[in-house]
């Protein structure tokens, strides 16, 4: 039988607030980043997307070094969550002032956005992944790694709607302060995501108290090694388990998808849809919010009467079928003079992020107890680690293709004077709209059906894990165990 683990309701829920602290830094920079250096700092689209993939490619590779280290007997995944916080809510702030604006050179302006880019995503790496990875230590139970995520996940509809509508106020904070301050009303709104997070990643941290303990080394091992080589070395066994491969791509390409539907959100708000950017954005947001609320406990149902696979694969199916309706159909739909696709258009986005959000690291769970079971080695912490370093560079590349593609299809801001938050040229060149509807719809329809592909391929089913683990229950009390039954696994 899976051990269950020792949290509590009221303890479960502290835990999923943490969720706040990863998504709200998350979104925001996600969904207006890319906005934030085309038309506040004024770099050329091409140029602020390398920024935006540099950053996170950076903190890809850093993702393998901090879940190895997290993995070492002795660390508390506690602790290394509580000391990232203050300097995460601190460079988060900085990365939304406009301090590059007035720079003549762009160079000097990518140069100054990408340090302070890659410096917040090693402060979030050293959050999220002891966040992610702790869930593993405390339950191996199949349906209660669903449940807490299930929880969470609910909860991140929350958050991901305050991440995506509180950047969204910039033009009436820009309007609040005075001529000399307005031009980073995006920090003061970074001010106010930062201290929540900040607050409730402290509550989750408190709410493992108890319940979570740091792995003890065996008496007279070694300490472990944490070089670069070692962890590539952990990180290649990782990669030889057979469903972690088709598991990895299912990820990559959602979340190439979610990022590059993300980053042209106020273009498509604008110019696809045609509504003003201070409606259009609390409809969209809005929109896509409820309809993760709903799709979150749907999904968890269905996975728990059938499994987890068979959920994935369902709902992203939707979404993909959905975003190709989007286009036949076009952005600028609309039903007795009102502009539909702000409330349809985001939709299918909320279907695919809330069934991937709610099963996509319980699904990387069930890796542990397979690791183990050819191993000998419990790693939860790499084998997170390994899920996000593939979703960093999915969603770098994601956001990369967007700023690419605006750039390929003729958009560029960086002749506009920078500076001001409320500069948001309509655009009405017809192969530029063509061009930023097939960014939010058609081209990432085609990745979704790639990672709806693997997903189906992606072999771990709810008999399997359950046939896995009482295999690896006999090996850990010294009995007799056999892999027989387990060769899709193996």
């Amino acid at each position: 039988m899976a051990r269950k683990s020792a949290l509590t309701k009221k303890k479960k829920t502290g835990y999923a607030f943490g969720i706040f602290t990863e998504s709200l830094i998350y979104n925001m920079f996600y969904t207006y980043y890319l906005t934030f250096l085309n038309e506040i700092v004024g770099i050329q689209p091409k140029y602020s997307s390398i920024i935006i993939f540099i950053s996170i490619a950076w903190d890809a590779i850093t993702d393998p070094m901090i879940g190895n280290y997290t993995d070492r007997a002795g660390v508390d995944k506690r602790k290394v969550m509580k000391k990232s916080l203050l300097p995460l809510g601190i460079v988060f702030i900085v990365a939304w002032t406009n301090i590059g604006a007035g720079f003549d050179s762009q160079f000097l302006k990518i140069l100054l956005y990408t340090v302070i880019s890659m410096a917040i995503w090693v402060f979030y790496t050293l959050y999220t992944i002891p966040y992610y990875a702790v869930v593993a230590e405390l339950t191996e139970d199949y349906d209660e790694r669903t449940q807490i995520r299930s929880l969470s996940s609910l909860l991140n509809a929350i958050a991901v709607g305050l991440g995506n509508i509180l950047p969204a106020l910039v033009p009436t904070v820009a309007i609040i302060l005075t001529e000399k301050y307005e031009a980073n009303s995006y920090a003061v709104i970074a001010a106010i995501i930062s201290v929540m997070a900040v607050i409730l990643g402290f509550i989750c941290c408190k709410s493992l108290e108890g319940v979570y303990e740091p792995k003890k080394a065996p008496d007279g091992a070694l300490p472990q090694k944490n070089t670069m080589k070692d962890t590539m070395r952990v990180f290649g066994e990782i990669l030889k388990l057979k469903p972690a491969k088709f598991f990895l791509l299912f990820v990559f390409f959602f979340l190439a998808t979610s990022s590059m539907i993300q980053a042209n959100l106020t273009y498509m708000v604008i110019d696809c849809i045609g509504m003003d950017y201070d409606t259009g954005i609390v409809f969209v947001i809005l929109s896509m919010v409820i309809a993760m609320a709903i799709t979150v406990p749907i999904v968890e149902a269905v996975a728990k009467k059938k499994d987890r696979r068979f959920a994935i694969i369902l709902f992203l199916s939707i979404a993909c079928v959905g975003e190709v309706v989007l286009k036949i159909v076009g952005l600028d739909a609309q039903v007795g003079g009102f502009k539909i696709m702000c409330v349809l258009s985001p939709v299918f986005l909320g279907i695919g992020a809330g069934a991937f959000w709610t099963l996509f690291y319980s699904m990387g769970y069930d890796l542990v107890e397979l690791d183990e079971f050819k191993s000998g080695m419990r790693r939860e912490s790499v084998i997170t680690a390994l899920p996000q370093f593939v979703q960093k560079f999915g969603s770098a590349f994601g956001i990369l293709m967007a700023g690419q593609l605006l750039s390929l299809y003729g958009y560029d801001s960086s002749a506009d004077i920078a500076g001001s938050e409320s500069l948001f040229p309509i655009v009405t060149d017809p192969k530029i709209v063509n061009g930023m509807e097939n960014i939010s719809t058609i081209i990432p329809a085609a990745m979704l059906f790639l990672s709806v592909l693997f997903a189906i391929l992606y072999p771990m089913t709810r008999a399997r894990f359950n046939a896995l683990m009482e295999q690896l229950q006999k090996k850990r009390n010294g009995e007799e165990y056999t892999a027989e039954g387990l060769e899709k696994l193996l």
